[in-house]
């Protein structure tokens, strides 16, 4: 149902069965998936590729213009997967000619306030607490937890299951598989509760552990660190991911474990 207080330019493409509650307005060149639905006073510009199943709340802005000064008008897009819920006021800009795209995949949660700038590409089942903010030219893996307040710098990479604690300020990358926490922003362990909530067993957790301890805890430097990994830790599809992560940072990673005052080690 599209109530006719809705503005729908006539070039958009609105699949069967969306719903789109009034004052709401979208653009040309804009796509929405069937089952959709689009509270009031939202605002879809051009660019936008919704999919199927999406929950988009009051006042959200889905593909305004980059806040870039580099823009310069090119056709972009901001593709949302499906199965997403895009909280009120959450702000998502495309891309500019870089990636040309600002992109989130499928069964995400971004809640409210949280902006998510131009060229972004974001995984799935990733949820952002409120008032998560990213900057240009993020990436993010798949199963990725942002605590609220949470600000990361343009160009960073946070690996897939990770958490980030909220209030974090992000300057580095974060590997996967890892608490990320403090200021600033250090690791603070494996993310065994949410490994656990996706079917990692205790086994393939405790392999992860290693790893971490070797690069985060024993102080080395981080190539000593690799190196040490790739000839102790057997080969495994976790292990794989975590020396290449760190092996392509472009920023460089986050700092390692440091020890407080009558804090276990364990």
């Amino acid at each position: 149902m599209i109530h006719p207080l809705t503005y729908i330019h006539p070039e958009a493409k609105i699949a069967p069965n969306v719903t789109i509650d009034p004052f709401t307005t979208i653009h040309k060149n804009v796509e929405i998936g069937e089952g959709t639905w689009i509270a009031s006073n939202v605002t879809i510009m051009e660019g936008a590729r919704i999919g199927k199943n999406c929950k988009i709340f009051p006042s959200a802005v889905i593909s305004g213009i980059p806040q870039d000064l580099k823009y310069r008008g090119e056709d972009t897009l901001t593709i949302i997967g499906d199965n997403c819920t895009i909280r009120e006021c959450v702000t998502i800009n495309r891309g500019t000619i870089d990636r040309k795209k600002t992109e989130i995949g499928h069964n995400c949660l971004i809640m409210a306030y949280s902006h998510i700038a131009h060229d972004c590409a974001v995984g799935n089942h990733c949820i952002f607490a409120n008032n998560t903010t990213l900057a240009g030219h993020i990436t993010i893996g798949d199963n990725v937890v942002l605590g609220g307040l949470t600000a990361v710098q343009q160009f960073v990479r946070i690996g897939s299951h990770s958490f980030v604690t909220g209030g974090s300020l992000v300057r580095k990358d974060v590997p996967p598989y890892i608490k990320a926490a403090r200021e600033p922003i250090s690791y603070a362990g494996v993310n065994s509760v949410g490994l656990k909530r996706r079917g990692y067993d205790t086994q393939k957790i405790n392999h992860i552990l290693d790893i971490y301890r070797i690069l985060f805890v024993r102080g080395y430097n981080v190539s000593k660190a690799l190196d040490i990994i790739e000839a102790e830790i057997p080969v495994s599809d976790e292990r794989d991911e975590i020396v290449n992560f760190i092996r392509e940072t472009g920023r460089g990673i986050m700092r390692g474990y440091t020890r407080r005052n009558n804090e276990d080690l364990s």
